[in-house]
């Protein structure tokens, strides 16, 4: 066809049933595709039995390890001293903390908004910094290393229950951080888990086992991903 004939041409597509558009309107639309799979679907069963009794649960072997009433008054004073207290008054916080038993070393940074259930059950080393918001589930032993930082949002949690049971039994296990330790935002530590010296846990990761010396982590759960190296000349 020459260029001026092409130019010419004034007629409409004439689109037949193969045609890509024609193809197109045949796809079924997105509320169709939604509403057949969820009309197709087993809904889950709501009313079936418990399996578990929770009348029949019983943490009266459980030791908190000082007596209720200085339970409480910890409970009291971190409601108000902490979260009150100006945000550059680290050594404020960690004379607290020691006052209730808590073992914090040399030039640690504790943010007012970061929770202790039992501090006499927690260890910090010395340099290391604990984030915003970090909550510290000690119904066991926690213990961080030098040089360490938990970043905001993050929760250490040594408690945990037996499904297996009906009377859904508490169990517990200590979570030990060693030295130069980056647990970053809005990470879950799982009671048991030992985390080694160096080692990285990336962003909003769950940690739900052992983790190697200097190994960059991240993951649902956490999974080694390659080896930190660190730039000995900066």
């Amino acid at each position: 066809m020459s260029k001026q004939a092409a130019l010419s041409y004034k007629g409409k597509p004439n689109f037949t049933k193969d045609s890509t558009i024609a193809k197109k309107a045949k796809i079924p639309q997105k509320q169709d595709v939604l509403s057949s799979t969820i009309d197709s679907a087993e809904l889950p069963v709501l009313d079936a039995e418990p399996l578990v009794d929770l009348r029949k649960y019983d943490q009266s072997w459980y030791d908190r390890g000082r007596p209720s009433w200085l339970v409480f008054l910890w409970w009291f004073v971190q409601a108000i001293a902490f979260p009150l207290s100006p945000h550059p008054f680290n050594g404020f916080r960690c004379w607290l903390l020691r006052l209730f038993g808590a073992k914090v070393g040399k030039g640690v940074v504790i943010r007012p908004t970061s929770r202790f259930t039992y501090p006499w059950k927690v260890k910090i080393g010395d340099y290391s910094w604990i984030g915003d918001d970090v909550v510290f589930y000690s119904l066991d032993q926690i213990r961080i290393g030098s040089h360490c930082v938990i970043s905001q949002k993050c929760y250490l949690c040594t408690g945990n229950h037996d499904i297996q049971d009906p009377a859904f039994r508490l169990i517990t296990a200590p979570i030990t951080i060693g030295n130069g330790v980056w647990v970053t935002i809005d990470c879950f530590v799982a009671p048991g888990v030992q985390i080694g010296a160096n080692a990285v846990i990336g962003a909003r990761s769950s940690v739900l086992s052992n983790i190697p010396a200097q190994w960059v982590c991240w993951g649902t759960p956490a999974r080694p991903r390659y080896r930190r190296q660190v730039n000995v000349n900066s």
